[in-house]
C-alpha cells in the first residue's frame, strides 16, 4: 500500500511538472507563430505603424540603456545592504529591515511608477534639465524595484558560507572588513552574480512602472536625460488597439524580448555552474 501511494504521488508530481513545462511551450509556440512572419521586418530605426514602419532598434537601445542604468545604481546599493544585514546589523535591526525589503518586493509596479512620476521626474527636470521623463528616471525606479531580489539572494549567499571561513580569517589577523572583501565576497560570488543577473532580468521585463516615467519616445537616446521607449512599454501601449501587421510586429517584438530574457537567464545559469 505504501509503495502504491509513493508511485501515485510520484506520478502526480510528474503530471504537475509536465503541465508547467507544457504551458511554457504553448506560450512560446504561440508567440513564435504569431510573430515569426515579421521578424525580418523589424530591424529599422523608425517605428510608425500607420506607414508600415516597424523598426525596433531604438527600443532595443532604450531597453539596454535603462537596464544598465538600473544595474549601475541598484547593484552596488543592493550588495552593500546585503553585507550590512549579514555582517553588521544587530538582530533587532535585521528583524525590521528584512520584512521591509520583502515588502518592497510586494509593492505593485504601478505604485513605483506613480511615485517616480510625482517625485523623481520633477526632481530631474528641475535640477538637471530636460523633460524629466528620461532614461535616468526609469533607471532610478527600476533600481529600487530590483533591490529586493539582489539584497535577499546576496544575503543568503553570504550567510550560507561555512562559519570557519570567517573565524579562520579573523584568527589569522585579518580585520572584519578585510575578511568580507578578500574572503567572503569571492566565496559567495556565484550567488551574488546570480542575484545581479536575476535582478537585471526583472528590470528588462518590467512594463507598467517604466511606461509612466520614460516619456515613451521612439528615438535613439542622446543622453541619460533623453526620453525613450523600451520593448515592453511598446507592447503594453499598443497591443490593445493593434491589428493585422501591426499586431504581428508587436509579437515579433515579444520574440526579441523573450530571447533577451532567455539569454540573461542562461548566462546566470552558466556563471553559477562555472563558479
Amino acid at each position: 500500500m505504501r509503495k502504491y501511494k509513493e508511485k501515485l504521488a510520484g506520478r502526480i508530481f510528474l503530471v504537475l511538472a509536465l503541465s508547467s513545462i507544457s504551458m511554457l511551450a504553448i506560450i512560446t509556440g504561440f508567440i513564435l507563430i504569431s510573430g515569426a512572419p515579421m521578424l525580418g521586418k523589424i530591424g529599422g530605426l523608425s517605428w510608425d505603424p500607420e506607414y508600415g514602419e516597424f523598426g525596433i532598434i531604438p527600443m532595443i537601445m532604450g531597453t539596454v540603456a535603462v537596464t544598465l542604468g538600473a544595474a549601475a545604481i541598484g547593484v552596488p546599493v543592493g550588495i552593500c545592504c546585503a553585507i550590512f544585514l549579514a555582517e553588521f546589523a544587530p538582530a533587532a535591526m535585521r528583524n525590521i529591515f528584512r520584512p521591509a525589503i520583502q515588502l518592497l518586493a510586494g509593492i505593485p509596479s504601478v505604485v513605483y511608477g506613480f511615485w517616480g512620476l510625482i517625485f523623481i521626474v520633477p526632481f530631474i527636470r528641475d535640477r538637471l534639465g530636460g523633460p524629466g521623463l528620461s532614461i535616468l528616471a526609469g533607471s532610478v525606479v527600476l533600481a529600487i524595484m530590483i533591490l529586493p531580489t539582489i539584497i535577499s539572494i546576496s544575503e543568503v549567499a553570504l550567510l550560507s558560507l561555512p562559519p570557519h571561513y570567517k573565524t579562520g580569517s579573523l584568527a589569522l589577523g585579518l580585520t572584519h572588513w578585510q575578511t568580507i572583501y578578500h574572503l567572503m565576497l569571492p566565496a559567495a560570488k556565484s550567488g551574488i552574480i546570480a542575484a545581479v543577473i536575476l535582478g537585471i532580468g526583472r528590470a528588462v521585463g518590467e512594463t507598467m512602472a517604466v511606461i509612466m516615467v520614460l516619456g515613451n519616445s521612439v528615438s535613439i537616446p542622446e543622453s541619460i536625460l533623453s526620453p525613450v521607449r523600451t520593448l515592453t512599454t511598446s507592447i503594453g501601449i499598443e497591443m490593445g488597439y493593434a491589428e493585422g501587421v501591426h499586431k504581428e510586429a508587436l509579437f515579433a517584438t515579444g520574440i526579441v524580448l523573450f530571447v533577451m530574457i532567455m539569454l540573461i537567464n542562461s548566462l546566470a545559469q552558466y556563471i553559477v555552474r562555472k563558479k
